[in-house]
């Protein structure tokens, strides 16, 4: 007689694990290898295809258990289920009634509230009459209306614009006089980027799928995932281990930051097709990261997620054609630009700090100066209306890499100066660009989608040094360019030198 090493009873369809020998109920086995892509008992990697059916007897139905084999045990079984039918029962009801009584109660409160709110609404209306009837008779031109005025005052307050301007004159006054560390990666290096790690099975498998990846500057091989299973996890790619999950979005996460400064505590930033983004802080007490602060500031998807250089302010642009700015020290909103014409896709930040980058629908950038709130500029291209779903600003100040074809097989490389695309880079047919991004020493470029991973230099010499296959949703580049990390499904891969 055969036991199935999962649940401990005789299967019903029973199969054996051709690695390892162990016999398995299939429909468990099958479920445990969907999730986890290993065997149970002796963690080796185990694919359905490695099972073999078992042809036993009977074949119809398993032995019965010895204490149902006299009338007295089964009538005793019978009467067991009856009791727990009936307890059951007798807990839903008392669920139900209590459900009842608060809802009741509920309703109670809100047709309260409704009454003091029509009522303070009235007395409202009557004041103003009132002000406007005196007015007109003192010869007193009359005034806005109060709330009218402050929901159209849509200025980026003085103490933002100088952490912006700040951070401006120190980033931009050392950004030629920076040199490179001697340990950076050179593009030789690059050319002989080989696979280094492979981390399969993150986050749920329904639904499945990873969507943003972020490296903590402070940790080596601590990653930071967002996924369609509505959380965050962080990793540790050395002891190959989920460090932390955030739970809290009732909807897929589309980006994840993480802001570390020194003397700050370290945070991590998400931004949701839920309409929110949420900011978790570390608790050194508790070694977790807890719930912070939820913005909902938006009313569409937020799509765009970027921490301020300064490490002071978080930027997020949403599909209801809105863009908005967060403190990270107050965690208050501090400023919603007004509706533009198209929804947003992506957003970005330059490395000064100063302007945003903002992917929209209609193939176009727009630039936007966040000291004023303003558009300084969009860069539209000529190749017809489609998704700009990633942004990427180089290191150097000057240089802006975007899809540049309908069908996100072109990168265009914008020159901020001049306002124009000095390039383009064909990354071939069927390609679907996915995510961009600059090393820091703005070298090379880094392109990934579901044709896989390329990289190239950007500068004069436009050239492919490396690429890979397998899809890639986002990437990111290790410490001091020696790496490069990407996701692609439920899997982050690590290549280097």
């Amino acid at each position: 007689m055969f036991f199935c090493a999962i649940s401990g009873v005789v299967p019903t369809d029973p199969v054996v694990a051709r690695p390892s020998g162990h016999v398995y109920e299939r429909r468990l086995i099958e479920k445990y290898i969907a999730e986890n892509g290993t065997d149970p008992i002796t963690g080796g990697k185990l694919e359905t295809d490695d099972i073999i059916a078992i042809k036993a007897n009977p074949s119809s139905a398993p032995p019965r258990p010895p204490n149902f084999t006299s009338v007295p045990a089964i009538l005793n079984a019978l009467q067991n289920e009856w009791d727990a039918l009936v307890l059951e029962t007798f807990t839903l009801r008392q669920q139900y009634n209590a459900t009842r009584q608060e809802l009741s109660h509920a309703l109670y409160q809100q047709d309260a509230a409704t009454r003091v709110v029509a009522r303070l609404l009235k007395e409202r209306d009557s004041a103003r009459e009132a002000l406007a009837t005196v007015q007109s008779s003192m010869g007193i031109a009359p005034t806005d209306d109060v709330e009218m005025a402050a929901d159209s005052a849509s200025v980026v307050p003085e103490d933002t614009v100088a952490i912006i301007n700040d951070t401006l004159n120190t980033l931009s006054s050392t950004r030629m006089k920076r040199k490179m560390v001697a340990e950076y990666a050179t593009v030789e290096n690059v050319r002989a980027f080989e696979p280094k790690q492979s981390i399969p099975s993150l986050h749920a498998s329904s639904p499945a799928g990873i969507n943003s990846i972020v490296l903590s500057q402070t940790t080596p091989d601590v990653f930071a995932t967002a996924g369609n299973d509505k959380t965050v996890q962080i990793y540790d790619a050395s002891s190959q281990k989920v460090l932390h999950t955030l739970k809290g979005h009732t909807k897929k996460v589309n980006h994840v930051a993480w802001r570390e400064a020194d003397g700050e505590t370290s945070l991590i930033l998400s931004a949701s097709a839920d309409k929110t983004a949420r900011v978790w802080g570390y608790d050194d007490g508790a070694s977790t990261y807890a719930p912070k602060q939820t913005f909902k500031t938006h009313k569409g998807d937020v799509v765009g997620l970027g921490v301020h250089p300064s490490n002071k302010l978080v930027a997020l642009a949403s599909a209801d054609k809105t863009f908005s700015l967060h403190d990270l020290t107050t965690f208050q909103t501090v400023y919603q630009s007004e509706q533009f014409d198209v929804p947003f896709h992506s957003l970005a930040f330059h490395p000064d700090g100063h302007f945003i980058g903002i992917g929209t629908s209609n193939g176009a950038v727009i630039i936007v100066d966040l000291r004023t709130g303003a558009p300084a500029a969009t860069l539209a291209s000529e190749a017809g209306e489609f998704t700009v779903d990633t942004v990427a600003f180089s290191e150097n100040g000057w240089q802006m890499a975007a899809p540049g074809s309908p069908e996100a097989d072109v990168v265009a490389l914008w020159d901020l100066r001049k306002q124009k695309a000095r390039a383009t880079l064909d990354v071939g047919g069927g390609f679907k660009i996915r995510s961009l991004a600059f090393d820091y020493s703005a070298a090379w470029l880094g392109v990934g989608g579901a044709g896989g991973l390329k990289l190239f230099t950007p500068g004069k010499v436009r050239e492919e040094i490396w690429s890979t296959d397998g899809e890639v949703v986002d990437l990111a580049f290790g410490p001091l360019g020696k790496s490069v990390w990407a996701v692609g499904g439920r899997e982050v891969r690590i290549w280097g030198a």
